[in-house]
């Protein structure tokens, strides 16, 4: 659960960013630094336009983050739409304080970016290259990685200065930890008597023409560029994998494995040097009747190690001191040292386990050796070629035949697909998610396609069908299934709430239970973070109010099934903090601080929001 805190208690701004740098970068409102075509906005704050297509791409990116959450998708643009409006709200506001971020800030920042890293370290290629394919100079993309950190940075100054108390955890543990006695009934769902008829189904289609549509479909024809491929072309000879091998030779090498156990004898009040050194050295003479780990447990002050007979793990050096590093290094399998002197006392030290170093040979390792050769030998033809894919699909947008012909790939065609599912191709969403963009629709290609750092694709328009009206004959069946269901759950509501009225009348639960035949289950000391009931009825008992007195509280559930469930809540018990919490106060105070920091700063930019000059167009409600 403090996890859960800690993950809802994330900065507005993390997700900001993460819009700013994820490839393709997802920058809302880029297009209204273009020609709007006479477009009217949708939104604006102060002087700054929000264009349809701003909403569309906050859309994408703010549904990625929701995906599986079971929002609908008006709901998503809306909330889309208010995530735009706030941070434009929220940066106007940053600039007017006169906030900033450094040049140099910003380009470390920048630089730390995986996105613009080969091999771990930052790429000037691979910065321009992913820059190009989103048609963005440097000083646009490194300004709005500027307006992204001060925004973040005033957000910090918000969070950062709220804090938690042992109180407060407390009450959060007497929540979290609270336990509830229930006993309830389950109602299913029966078959309803009789059959719909023929002018229910018919009115119900009338009624819900919106749901029995085919959906929008299309179809692209697309080019990839890989390195893998690109890979498969280079031209090998010994000679120049047995040079490559050379070079990278510490890869196919595994370094030497040495265990090591250690008995101390520390130099303290109670022990002088000498005394420490002479315990030491009569230690080592008793090992020639006593196994190390044992005589580690009895008498090294490592007290740690000692319980795993002085064990300290697999070797490393650099962590401990010189003498003790020198000595541990040059010990055989099995050879105890003489006492050796470190800042903590004397140690008697063992070698446990010892794996010599080994480098595996040329002809062992030849096709791994050959894979990784003509993958290095691409890179820059990789690199090279992204950025004339970029610049020739821009330049020809109308089709893909100039960047098949320049550089040699093939034009393929997918299969129809929807925004939901596709296959091949278009069984990624990113890729849906494009297909379906402005850009595609009207005609042109799309900006290269990053499905990972050694695969591009680009987009073209093949076939467009649009959501189309299915006759009644098509979903007649589907109909009746529907009104079959929504017939069972009115019975099963219907019982429910007899049953309901005979508790409350002071029936018991068991005889209502047998006169309607179905079983009571009982659930006692129940604690929301661990039931395994049905999430929907978890959270209903934890919100139902307490009994009052010897008076249960009583109450239907419905669950996602279309099941009812009747509940008897009979006693409710005050959470306390286990040992395992309190082990936690320090971690907890530190996310609960977060949560009501993010709390404040929500405040904060709902107080700036109403003050600000924000206009949102009623069409826009209408997308």
């Amino acid at each position: 659960m403090l996890t859960k805190i800690r993950e809802k208690s994330q900065g507005a701004l993390a997700w900001v960013i993460l819009s700013l740098i994820c490839v393709p970068f997802a920058l809302w409102g880029i297009n209204n630094y273009l020609d709007a075509g006479g477009e009217s906005s949708v939104a604006s704050v102060g002087s700054k336009d929000f264009f349809q297509r701003d909403v569309n791409k906050a859309y994408e990116q703010y549904s990625q983050n929701l995906k599986g959450m079971g929002i609908d998708e008006q709901t998503l643009k809306a909330q889309a739409l208010q995530k735009l409006i706030k941070d434009e709200v929220l940066l106007q506001y940053v600039h007017s304080q006169g906030l900033v971020v450094t040049d140099d800030e910003a380009r470390d920042f920048v630089k730390s970016l995986p996105y613009f890293q080969v091999d771990g370290k930052f790429s000037d290629k691979q910065y321009k290259t992913l820059l190009g394919s989103q048609r963005l100079s440097s000083a646009e993309f490194v300004s709005r990685i500027k307006n992204a950190l001060i925004m973040e940075q005033f957000q910090h100054s918000v969070m950062d200065s709220s804090f938690a108390t042992t109180y407060d955890v407390e009450s959060f543990f007497k929540i979290q930890n609270q336990q509830r006695d229930i006993s309830y009934i389950t109602v299913g769902l029966d078959p309803a008597p009789g059959q719909p008829s023929t002018e229910e189904i018919s009115a119900y289609y009338q009624q819900h023409q919106d749901a029995y549509h085919t959906p929008e479909q299309l179809s692209v024809e697309y080019v990839e560029l890989k390195l893998e491929d690109l890979a498969k072309k280079v031209p090998v000879s010994d000679e120049k994998l047995k040079a490559f091998y050379e070079e990278q030779k510490e890869q196919y090498s595994a370094p030497e494995r040495r265990r090591i156990s250690h008995i101390l004898i520390s130099i303290n009040d109670k022990l002088t040097e000498k005394e420490a050194l002479d315990k030491a050295n009569k230690t080592k003479q008793e090992l020639a009747k006593k196994d190390f780990a044992a005589l580690a447990a009895e008498v090294s002050d490592d007290k740690l190690t000692a319980k795993k007979g002085g064990d300290l793990g697999l070797f490393n050096a650099g962590v401990m001191e010189k003498a003790f590093e020198d000595s541990a290094s040059s010990l055989k399998l099995g050879e105890v040292s003489e006492p050796i002197k470190s800042s903590y006392g004397y140690h008697l030290i063992k070698v446990t386990e010892l794996v010599p170093a080994s480098t595996k040979s040329f002809d062992s390792v030849k096709a791994d050796v050959t894979k990784a050769y003509q993958k290095a030998q691409a890179e820059n033809t990789f690199y090279e070629s992204s950025e004339k894919l970029t610049q020739l699909s821009y330049e020809h947008p109308d089709s893909l035949q100039t960047v098949s012909e320049a550089l040699g790939l093939t034009v393929q065609k997918s299969a129809l697909f929807t925004k939901d599912n596709g296959d091949g191709i278009a069984a990624e969403e990113k890729i849906r998610s494009a297909a379906f963009s402005e850009e595609i629709l009207q005609g042109n290609n799309s900006a290269p396609i990053e499905k990972n750092n050694e695969h591009l694709v680009v987009l073209r328009l093949l076939e467009h069908k649009s959501a189309a009206k299915r006759e009644l004959n098509e979903v007649r069946l589907e109909i009746l299934l529907m009104l079959a269901q929504e017939k069972a759950q009115k019975l099963a509501v219907e019982k429910a709430q007899k049953i309901k009225a005979s508790l409350d009348a002071g029936k018991a639960l068991k005889d209502i239970a047998a006169e309607y035949k179905l079983e009571v289950k009982t659930e006692n000391a129940l604690v929301r973070a661990k039931s395994k009931l049905p999430e929907p009825l978890t959270e209903a008992v934890f919100k139902a109010a307490k009994p009052v007195g010897e008076k249960p509280s009583i109450f239907v559930v419905a669950l996602s099934s279309g099941e009812q469930v009747v509940v008897r809540l009979s006693k409710v018990t005050p959470g306390v903090m286990s040992d395992d919490d309190k082990k936690q106060m320090d971690l907890a105070k530190k996310n609960i601080a977060n949560a009501f920091g993010q709390s404040d700063f929500n405040q904060v930019l709902n107080s700036l929001q109403k003050a600000a000059d924000v206009k949102v167009h009623k069409k826009a409600q209408q997308q």
